[in-house]
Parts: structure tokens; C-alpha cells; sequence
């Protein structure tokens, strides 16, 4: 249930008055910080509230953020952290969580249902960090999702032993490093949406996962579409959206 229906609720059930409701509905759609504007309206807009970015912000200025959306939200999420920016954040919040694989910096907040289903794969084991980032942002935001990690083409029996599973999946995320050639096969042993995130792992003519995102753009396969490099937590979003689309779940 949205936030405004929530205090539309409210007010029909008499819980809540009219002057009140208007003055949450006259809030400026956006929380004031020196350094920052906080959109706390994006929850309404979208279904999603705003993540955070952390790379570069200021332990301080993380702080904050971090602060005013769970006070906002009961939850924050935010990608791309540093060890030293987890340890930082916890000392004031306890609840925090830090996944040094993914990089994710999170406060869960109240324990969701996840419902639907979303498939990971990715390549290699190189290719895990950028899957990990995928897949726990699909989780956080309340999705299903079921990892198969390490079945890049150059063994395609891995990947062919899964089918099954795959084929259950609302959409599969395809994670791939080196010449990218996943997210084409997957899109050819599936029904639903391929999303296709090419990583910045291999040798020098990959080009820091130019070649990936090349190959995933130039895909053979219908129903493939392709992220950014290491965008793992485009993906993540996207296929959210997607899985939330074949549930009939709001948020």
C-alpha cells in the first residue's frame, strides 16, 4: 500500500482529519539538506523509494542521508559502499548492513514477503559481484530470486542442466564479462525478458566491458535488452518492475 493511500485510509476510517491529510499532501515533495534534496516523494511517484548512491559522499554527508530516509522510510538502501563507510554508518545506526561482495549498504527495516520470480546468472565468478548487486536489490525491493552463478558458455551443459528453472523465471537478469555471449543464449531458452549487464572482467580487447555491452546490444536473440557496464543494480530495479508487472504487486 502507497503512502497516500495509506492516509486516504486513515482519513476514511476517521483516524486521521482532513487538515491533516492535506498538510501531508502540501509537503514539499523533497526533504532539505545543505548538501542534498531528498526526494521523499519518489515512493508515490514510483513504487520505489530513493537509493543512495554512496561512492564519493563524505561520511558525514552519508550519515544524513542515511538518517533522513529511514526516519522517511523505516528502510534505506544504497549501493556501491566502502568498508570504512559501513563502519561509519553503524556506529550511529546498528541496524545497518554492509555485503562486501556487492557493496551494498543497507537497513532492512520491517521483514518483507518476496513473491514472484527473478533469475541471476552470471558467467564466471568474476562476474559475482555485479550479480550479487542484481539480486539483492530485487530482493530488498520484495522479489523472489533464485541465483545460477558460474554457467558461462564455454561449459553451456552448467547453464542447460538449469533450464527449468529458468524457464519458471518472471524475467532473468544475464550477467557477462568477456565477450558476453550469455545474455544471447539465455534469450534463446526463454519466454520472458532477458536483461542483459555486461561486467568489466577480462583481457584487454575486452575493453573494460565495452565488448560485453557490444555483443549484449548486437544480440541475435529477441527479448534481450542490455544495461550499463556493471549495472548491477539497473538490472536489479528493471527486473523488479518486471516481476512486480507479472504479480500484480504494487510495491
Amino acid at each position: 500500500m502507497t503512502e497516500a493511500r495509506k492516509i486516504l485510509e486513515k482519513v476514511k476510517n476517521g483516524e486521521l482529519s482532513v487538515d491533516d491529510a492535506e498538510l501531508f499532501f502540501r509537503t514539499e515533495p523533497f526533504m532539505e539538506l545543505d548538501f542534498a534534496k531528498l526526494d521523499s516523494h519518489r515512493k508515490l511517484r514510483t513504487g520505489f523509494p530513493e537509493v543512495v548512491f554512496c561512492e564519493g559522499k563524505s561520511f558525514e554527508n552519508l550519515l544524513s542521508i542515511y538518517e533522513k530516509l529511514l526516519e522517511e522510510d523505516g528502510s534505506v538502501f544504497g549501493t556501491r559502499a566502502s568498508k570504512e563507510q559501513y563502519e561509519f554508518v553503524k556506529k550511529a545506526l546498528p541496524g545497518t548492513e554492509y555485503d562486501p561482495v556487492s557493496r551494498i549498504l543497507k537497513i532492512e527495516g520491517e521483514e518483507r514477503e518476496r513473491t514472484g520470480n527473478i533469475a541471476v546468472c552470471c558467467a564466471g565468478t568474476a562476474d559475482i559481484p555485479v550479480a550479487e548487486e542484481a539480486a539483492q536489490t530485487a530482493e530488498f525491493f520484495g522479489s523472489y530470486v533464485e541465483r545460477i552463478y558460474d554457467v558461462g558458455v564455454s561449459g553451456i551443459h552448467r547453464l542447460l542442466s538449469k533450464t527449468s528453472l529458468l524457464q519458471k523465471a518472471n524475467c532473468v537478469v544475464a550477467v557477462a564479462g568477456m565477450e558476453g555471449a550469455l545474455s544471447s543464449v539465455l534469450g534463446g531458452l526463454v519466454a520472458n525478458p532477458v536483461i542483459a549487464v555486461p561486467t568489466s572482467v577480462g583481457y584487454g580487447a575486452s575493453l573494460k566491458g565495452l565488448s560485453a555491452l557490444l555483443t549484449m546490444l548486437n544480440s541475435c536473440a529477441n527479448g534481450v535488452a542490455a544495461v550499463n557496464i556493471d549495472n548491477g543494480f539497473g538490472a536489479g530495479y528493471i527486473a523488479t518492475q518486471i516481476n512486480r508487472l507479472s504479480t500484480g504487486r504494487k510495491e
